[in-house]
Order: C-alpha cells, then structure tokens, then sequence
C-alpha cells in the first residue's frame, strides 16, 4: 500500500502539486497497485478537487 504521506516525505524535492501527481505517476509505473491518500497536500496550487485529481494520476496508464 503506498501512502501520500511517504511519497510527500520521501520526495523532499517535490514543491508542487503537479510534481507530486507526477511523482505518483512514477510509483505507479513502478508497479505500486494500490494508494491511500492519509494527508492533504500543502502546495500552493492544491486544487479543490486535489483528490479526484491524485486518483486520477495514479490509475492513468497515460504520461
């Protein structure tokens, strides 16, 4: 199971929203099967619907 919170700490780098969508596209790719979102990102540019937006990073076979 792959929590936001590890990819949040394990990539100290990441400095936005769309960085953080990006970096679950990699875990996904890498062969993570399931997520679990247990924290709201802080980035400025969080949308409303970050949620939606972060499952559909995840599952999308699309770069």
């Amino acid at each position: 199971m792959l929590w936001l919170s590890e990819v949040m700490l394990q990539g100290q780098d990441i400095e936005s929203f769309e960085e953080l969508k990006e970096a679950l596209k990699k875990r996904a790719r890498g062969g993570e099967l399931f997520f679990q979102m247990d924290v709201k990102p802080e980035y400025p540019d969080t949308p409303n619907d970050w949620q939606d937006k972060l499952e559909a990073a995840f599952t999308s076979l699309q770069d």
